[in-house]
């Protein structure tokens, strides 16, 4: 029998951590080595166990997801990360693989979709649902319309933590960097996104699915 996949899990929902342990182990090429329950944590534990593929929820509290994939693919170039997540809005899906991840994957699809996407990934093979994989081509097709594409990672997540009411204060402590650091990314996420004040970026963000509306 060829080696099992180990995977590494990161997800803030103790309950999600133990269903995702079930589900992939009843797989008999895949074990679970590790579990997260933040970005940080997510960070720790791959260095120390180098996971095959590590499977990371986008919104955790602390250190997001987003931020984590940044850091580790930085240090860890060749790592296999699969973003698993309630968003179904390609914004996300596009700034997870544009910073390196290997897959894709809506919480609300299909099970097997995250089989496949482990998988995938552990032989170098990226993986979007087909239903997100359309939402992705259609987006690209109309990539004008969304300003939010005009971003970078960090500076995408900056602006998610913005649009969800977080201070500069809150967002250096989060992220681990500089006031005046966060304060150069407010700077130039207003001017790419063309916006002047706190409710239009907030406006803007529900209009693209970067926040749910209240």
């Amino acid at each position: 029998m060829s080696q099992s996949i180990s995977v590494l899990l990161a997800d803030d929902h103790v309950v999600v951590r133990s269903g995702l342990t079930r589900l992939l182990e009843q797989n008999s090429d895949m074990i679970v080595i590790g579990k997260a329950e933040n970005g940080e944590q997510a960070y720790r534990l791959y260095s120390e166990s180098m996971p095959d593929v590590l499977v990371m929820d986008v919104s955790m509290p602390g250190m997001g997801g987003l931020e984590a994939l940044r850091r580790i693919i930085g240090r860890w170039p060749d790592a296999k990360i699969v973003m698993y997540s309630m968003h179904e809005n390609t914004s996300y899906a596009i700034q997870s693989m544009a910073a390196g991840a290997m897959g894709y994957v809506a919480k609300s699809g299909p099970t097997n979709d995250l089989i496949n996407a482990v998988r995938q990934a552990s032989i170098g093979e990226s993986f979007l649902s087909t239903d997100m994989a359309q939402k992705v081509a259609l987006h690209s097709e109309s990539s004008d319309d969304d300003p939010t594409r005009r971003l970078t990672t960090r500076e995408f997540e900056v602006f998610r933590l913005l649009a969800k009411g977080k201070t500069v204060e809150d967002i250096a402590s989060h992220l681990d960097i500089g006031h005046k650091t966060v304060a150069n990314y407010q700077t130039s996420i207003k001017q790419k996104l063309a916006i002047n004040s706190p409710v239009e970026l907030v406006r803007l963000a529900i209009r693209y699915g970067v926040i749910p509306k209240a």
